[in-house]
């Protein structure tokens, strides 16, 4: 469900927090869904659970997420309309950024980044 990169220049806490932003963001996570709980998703990625709890308590501080006692983590029931594309869009500006400069720098076509970019996209 999440990709968390340990070599990433990002914190692991950071990346899993934007993606369970994108993910509500995009309707992928619906009010009510429940999270893996920490210990799950700590083992499954062969991470720290107090890096995961610290995303978590970043989004239920937010209202993205809802805790319960004795219940699993849950996307929040509040009613949030899904961002539509040009928004959604616009989250990951940063990184494209990242990636055009990149691409510039290495004196990549565009034709070359757009194909790679493509199969990225079409990749699981």
């Amino acid at each position: 469900m999440f990709i968390l990169n340990p070599n990433a220049g990002e914190p692991i806490y950071r990346q899993l927090v934007e993606q369970i932003r994108r993910l509500i963001a995009s309707g992928q996570l619906q009010p009510g869904t429940e999270m893996p709980s920490v210990r799950e998703l700590a083992n499954n990625n062969a991470i720290n659970p107090m890096t995961i709890s610290k995303a978590y308590s970043l989004l239920e501080a937010e209202g993205l997420l809802e805790r319960q006692r004795g219940k699993p983590m849950t996307v929040a029931s509040s009613e949030r309309p899904t961002e539509d594309e040009t928004k959604r869009l616009l989250r990951i500006q940063p990184q494209l950024q990242q990636l055009i400069q990149a691409a510039r720098q290495l004196q990549l076509s565009h034709e070359a980044v757009l194909q790679e970019v493509a199969r990225q996209l079409a990749a699981p």
